[in-house]
């Protein structure tokens, strides 16, 4: 049975998302304002959740009403019945935002909400439920604009963005998902090697190795809320988390750099947790010293910006990097994501597209450069495209960017950071009908969301990965992955250097066999998941 869901995503990336969403089989589509609303069976919902890289969290609606005072919002959460989502010495937990003239305080809400629900238990079964605020069993969401109210099961639990991979951090890092809807938008597929020249725990390395390789994101996760509700299906979901058949081989590669040691040392290790060590290098070099790759490449980074990570000289490190990729990046491409208008004029390059992103509370933009050689008019008369006709259409869009924009910082940081998951959200009622197996709604919403976001493949105690390499069985099968050649590092650290020696899945170990695929999680994540769910 067909049902409505919402995937919540940051303000920019919504696109993206949708297209995810199509790839994934999801029906009746519609983006909204930093989220995309579909419909699809038990099923879409948990596949949404494991292999979405670009949602932070998905939504199931259960009732839209209309509240006008505390007493309606109370008396038609009475209205359900909790039993079907609740069930005895089971927690749950309650969160609110609303934007209206009536209702000024979320928690206000919240307790309504709670007090509906236990009072329903008091009334039918002389017991209530408990609250747990930490790790509930179920968590709900509530949220109202002026008189429209819409309360929602949330199935994603921690937030998405919360891959699990992440063993250690530097400073400001980037978030996965911001990581993989960039990378999504610069229309990078694998198809050449990718560079981080600036990569600091290496975000952007180990989600370009993720989409190369089609590996879905939730296999480093532990669980998701969907696995503690009443009528979760354990057999439909390993079906789902051990079906490999999407995954494929990436025969470029991947490469970070970084002038600090200690990032460098972090995210080797963050790759080596996430099982790609075989496609991702990293070594130590500032981006002064970058001299042109021998094979096509393209660069996404996120450089400094001057406000939680503090550079000596900012202006000076975004000339020296329009230098470099200038003179030293021809015949490739770019993509730099920055904040200060002040920075990017630095940078001295004309972009061929601006998209205005958000990096958790910061307006920045992720600006896109076509790098070549000699004057732009002797570029354009040998047949270079500078400038897409796609990319012509949506600069001229009006409304592009704010007006006036000036890239201040927002002042509510905290409150985006952690209670802005749906501080934007905006529901209309609506209703679903199926009729001939097809789904019709009615006044669908058109608002969304923000962020707040963890399986693991497991390094093991070694550096082999199963037997000889390889990836082990799965299934019964087994389904040998064979060895990988052409990792493309170099000898010395330099840039652009290729040694091709046979290499091993390295950190890919365990069996992929049933639940055994939770072997991708680190060894101390907690324990594997046994036969029925449970662990």
């Amino acid at each position: 049975m067909e049902f409505e869901m919402i995937a919540k995503t940051f303000m920019g990336l919504e696109p993206v998302l949708a297209q995810e969403l199509t790839e994934l089989g999801a029906n009746n589509i519609e983006i909204g304002r930093r989220m995309v609303s579909f419909t699809g069976d038990k099923e879409m919902m948990y596949r949404a959740n494991f292999q979405l890289h670009t949602a932070i969290r998905v939504l199931k609606p259960i009732k839209h009403f209309k509240a006008q005072s505390a007493d309606d919002v109370y008396n038609e959460v009475k209205k359900i019945d909790w039993s079907e989502y609740v069930k005895e010495g089971k927690t749950f937990a309650v969160d609110a935002v609303v934007f209206s003239e009536e209702f000024r305080h979320s928690k206000f809400v919240s307790y309504k909400v709670k007090d509906a629900i236990v009072d329903q238990f008091r009334e039918r079964t002389g017991s209530r439920p408990n609250i747990s605020v930490s790790n509930p069993d179920i968590q709900l969401h509530i949220h109202i604009a002026e008189d429209k109210a819409t309360l929602c099961l949330d199935s994603s639990g921690e937030s998405l963005h919360q891959r699990g991979y992440r063993q250690e951090s530097v400073k400001a890092p980037l978030n996965e998902i911001l990581a993989a809807g960039i990378i999504l938008l610069s229309g990078w597929k694998g198809d050449i090697d990718f560079i981080d020249p600036m990569c600091g725990s290496g975000t952007f390395l180990i989600e370009a190795a993720l989409l190369a390789r089609n590996i879905s994101p939730g296999v480093y996760r532990k669980s998701f809320a969907f696995e503690k509700w009443p009528d979760f299906d354990p057999h439909l979901f390993d079906t789902i988390y051990n079906d490999d058949s999407r995954e494929r081989d990436f025969t470029h590669h991947i490469y970070g750099y970084d002038n600090d040691p200690s990032a460098v040392a972090k995210a080797r290790l963050n790759v080596k947790a996430a099982g790609l060590s075989n496609d991702i290098t990293i070594e130590l070099a500032d981006f002064k010293e970058f001299v042109q790759p021998k094979e096509p490449s393209i660069i996404i980074t996120n450089p400094p910006y001057g406000e939680r990570i503090s550079t000596p000289d900012l202006l000076g490190t975004y000339k020296m990097i329009g230098e470099r990729l200038k003179h030293q990046f021809s015949g490739n491409e770019a993509w730099i994501l920055s904040y200060r208008e002040e920075c990017f004029e630095q940078i001295g390059l004309k972009p061929s597209i601006k998209i205005p992103l958000y990096n958790g509370s910061l307006e920045c933009e992720l600006r896109k450069y076509a790098l070549f050689k000699g004057g732009l008019r002797e570029f354009r008369g040998e047949g270079g495209i500078v400038k897409t006709e796609e990319e012509k259409k949506q600069m001229a869009e009006k409304h592009r960017f704010k007006k006036n924009r000036d890239f201040k910082r927002r002042t509510d940081e905290e409150n985006e950071n952690e209670d802005g998951d749906i501080r934007t959200f905006t529901f209309h009622n609506h209703d679903i009908e199926v009729k001939n197996g097809r789904v019709r709604k009615f006044d669908r919403y058109d608002d969304g969301a923000e962020p707040r976001g963890r399986r693991f493949r497991d390094t093991g105690k070694d550096n082999n990965g199963g037997k000889d390499g390889k990836w082990g069985k799965r299934g019964g099968s087994d389904g040998e992955r064979g060895d990988r050649s052409t990792d493309r590092r170099s000898k010395d650290g330099k840039w652009g250097k290729s040694n091709k020696f046979n290499s091993d899945r390295g950190d890919k170990y365990g069996d992929r066999r049933g639940r055994d695929r939770d072997d991708r999680r680190s060894s101390f994540k907690g324990p594997k998941r046994d036969k029925g769910g449970k662990r």
